[in-house]
């Protein structure tokens, strides 16, 4: 089962942007407790720093690897208006155009953060921090030796255009980072503050400290939301180098970057040439990588892994076909359907058109059994309720009684299991019983409201995987009496019609952060983001018992605090069925040319563009030299 989608992290952006933290000068100290006026090498949101102020480099990171070489991969993940399939803009800071995954990795932002620590962040293009006395004020002081890829010294005008103008231009998902943001001031050349609005969490203000920053000199004359295939210059390691419109592009380290010896950059990106290659569909890519035309891939089609994978470069070692554990992160795949269209806004209709999905047998009989069925947003996670609500979930949940559904006070919502038969009739009737209820009624032309509408559900897809795995599925609905269908859309399509809501049901695949803020939850649950393009609301879900745990979870002080109030909205967001929970997996399955040297992969990510080197000896044992 291959996700085909956009995977968006709140953890990292390229270890730059979203929702990470920076670390307080004692680990383990409160938030609250961070002294003010006092320059600081980082923060994080509940105190829990793993590296002090002279700290070398990250553990994970490798000082002593060889740099150069390349690798050549279709990224497994990517960001914001970002896609596998092609390019037309190196433009990734709006909603407009397709940009090429990994082009964050030219730009380096004021704090960056570490992969094996749940929500610290580092200073980076600032060498210090302090805090005002009312919390609502962040000085940052600016590292003498920063330059951008042109030069030029990257100065607090610099940031502060970059601040602002994201503000007001930049995709929705940059923007919500920095909606309790209220100015950005520039004091001097190397002295820059960020003033809040004084309604900001712990974690809005961590989360506005990875923008990437750009020089506002570049953008004299120019349009920031303009999307061609000009290089925005950047102050990170890697530059634009060779690229193909719809083919490759390829990112050359920069021999003159600032930050090679900086403890936060070293031992870290030592690939020459990092060659992101594009593909149409997925099957394209499997076959350059048996060709050797692709170095790396993460396969996330369980048909293929269980059965593609014994070319002869698997049977005589050179390529490794190997598991890795997935990031100690919740996992989220779910299908959204829309509710700005009226049939899918009843609970009874959406508990229906899940009741109709038989995992047991599409495990079984397609997915080789390499899938579990997912319950919650937040699977694999501390977020995931289990069983009936503790009392510190009472506390929260008991005074939101009449505005979230009655059955969060009991045992929490789980996916029903099936016969695995195929056409469990149980279930079917159950789902037959809902559709009732909420007014559909079987009719000449199939299942009809009173007004004898039939109803139609159309899932928008962009790849031919998800009619195979969920085309059983389909053929439930249309038993029932559901016009139901695929619709398959090229890309520039697809991301045009999701960031519109133009849609009656897509899938949707995402990673998210070990901490949670306020605006990352907005963007995929809150009323907030409903109407808003480019969000990640794609149910279109507005409830104010969900926008009400959202707030208690921003406010939360303790992780504990925030883990409990996570999992009473898991609770709520079980019971409403807003987002289906769909299909997980339980590793990351990985198979790459036996040319590349790693250390053990961090429990917060793993990119193996930054982690992972180009072994000289290991390449010619294989003939790859």
């Amino acid at each position: 089962m291959s996700t085909a989608l956009s995977a968006f992290s709140r953890r990292r952006f390229g270890q730059l942007v979203l929702g990470s933290g920076v670390a307080a000068m004692l680990p383990r100290a409160s938030f609250a407790a961070v002294p003010t006026q006092t320059p600081l090498h980082g923060l994080s949101a509940f105190g829990e720093l793993k590296y002090g102020p002279d700290y070398a480099g990250f553990d994970y990171a490798s000082p002593d690897a060889p740099d150069g070489g390349r690798i050549r991969y279709s990224v497994p993940s990517w960001f914001f208006n970002q896609s596998v399939q092609t390019f037309d803009t190196l433009n990734t800071f709006v909603l407009r155009g397709n940009a090429p995954p990994r082009i964050e990795k030219l730009y380096d932002s004021l704090m960056t953060s570490s992969l094996d620590e749940p929500d610290s962040l580092y200073c980076a293009l600032a060498e210090s921090l302090s805090i005002s006395d009312d919390r609502n004020t962040y000085t940052f002081r600016l590292r003498p030796e920063a330059r951008f890829s042109t030069g030029a010294a990257v100065t607090a005008e610099d940031v502060a255009f970059s601040y602002l103008t994201i503000k007001d231009k930049g995709h929705p998902s940059l923007v919500a980072l920095l909606r309790t943001v209220a100015d950005v001031v520039a004091v001097d050349a190397a002295t820059v503050k960020l003033v809040f609005t004084g309604r900001q969490t712990p974690q809005d203000a961590l989360g506005a400290l990875g923008i990437p920053i750009v020089p506002k000199a570049f953008f004299d004359g120019r349009v920031f939301d303009t999307t061609d295939l000009t290089e925005i210059p950047g102050s990170g390691l890697y530059s634009v180098g060779r690229f193909s419109v719809g083919r490759f592009i390829e990112y050359e380290r920069r021999a003159d970057y600032w930050a090679k010896d900086m403890p936060f950059a070293r031992g870290l990106n030592h690939f020459q040439t990092i060659r992101i290659d594009f593909f149409r569909d997925r099957q394209p890519a499997l076959e350059a990588f048996k060709k050797g035309e692709i170095d790396f891939r993460e396969e996330f089609t369980t048909r293929s892994w269980a059965t593609e994978y014994d070319f002869p470069a698997v049977k005589d070692k050179r390529v490794v076909k190997t598991e890795f554990a997935l990031d100690k992160l919740p996992r989220f795949q779910c299908w959204a359907l829309n509710q700005r269209r009226e049939r899918f806004r009843d609970v009874r209709v959406r508990r229906a058109i899940n009741l109709c999905f038989d995992f047991e047998w599409t495990n079984a009989n397609l997915l080789f059994g390499l899938r579990t069925h997912s319950d919650s947003c937040f699977e694999g996670s501390d977020f995931k309720a289990t069983g009936t609500p503790s009392p510190e979930e009472l506390a929260i949940l008991g005074p939101l009684r009449g505005s979230i559904p009655d059955e969060v006070f009991g045992p929490v919502w789980v996916q029903p299991v099936s016969d695995g038969s195929g056409s469990d009739r149980k279930l079917l009737r159950e789902a037959s019983q809902l559709f009732a209820a909420a007014g559909w009624k079987q009719g000449p032309g199939g299942l009809v409201n009173g007004k004898g509408e039939v109803f139609r559900l159309e899932f928008m897809i962009n790849g031919q995987e998800q009619s195979r795995v969920y085309g059983k599925f389909f053929d439930t609905l249309r038993r029932l009496g559901i016009d139901a269908s695929f619709r398959l859309v090229d890309e520039a399509q697809y991301q045009d019609r999701q960031s519109n809501f133009d849609y009656d049901m897509i899938l949707a695949a995402f990673g998210f952060t070990a901490t949670q803020t306020k605006s990352g939850l907005d963007l995929f649950f809150g009323s907030s983001s409903r109407d808003s393009p480019g969000s990640y609301n794609f149910p279109g879900m507005a409830d104010k018992g969900v926008d009400a745990l959202i707030d208690k979870v921003g406010a939360a002080t303790t992780r504990a605090d925030m883990t409990t109030a996570m999992r009473c909205l898991d609770r709520v967001l079980r019971a409403r069925l807003d987002w289906l929970p769909n299909i997980n997996g339980g590793a990351r399955r990985v198979a790459y040319w036996d040319m590349f040297g790693f250390k053990e992969k961090p429990d917060y990510g793993f990119p193996v563009e930054s982690l992972w080197w180009f072994d000289v000896d290991r390449a010619k044992a294989i003939g790859r030299a």
